[in-house]
């Protein structure tokens, strides 16, 4: 009979997650003191930034509950679909 065990490093849990743009257009987050600042708790669903494109604003929400580590775009930065605008450690190990 053979079995299998995992070895040191053969699995990997990364907590870090990426929030990406849901359209593309102007990229504006939430001010400072609503969910940009470094360390603050973001849930599952909440509204880190505002994707603006021909007048229409689309809310960029968060996938993932954890803490916000940073932006990866600039306000008024024009982004893509699917580019990756902030960063947070997650908290829960499943989205």
């Amino acid at each position: 009979m053979i079995t299998t065990r995992s070895l040191p490093g053969e699995t990997l849990d990364v907590l870090e997650r990426i929030v990406v743009s849901p359209s593309t257009g102007t990229f504006h987050p939430r001010p400072p003191e609503t969910v940009t600042t470094e360390g603050e708790i973001v849930r599952r669903g909440q509204v880190i930034a505002t994707i603006v494109s021909s007048g229409d604003r689309v809310a960029v929400t968060s996938g993932f509950t954890g803490f916000f580590m940073g932006l990866l775009a600039h306000d008024g930065e024009r982004v893509r679909e699917g580019e990756p605008v902030a960063w947070l450690r997650a908290t829960e190990t499943s989205p």
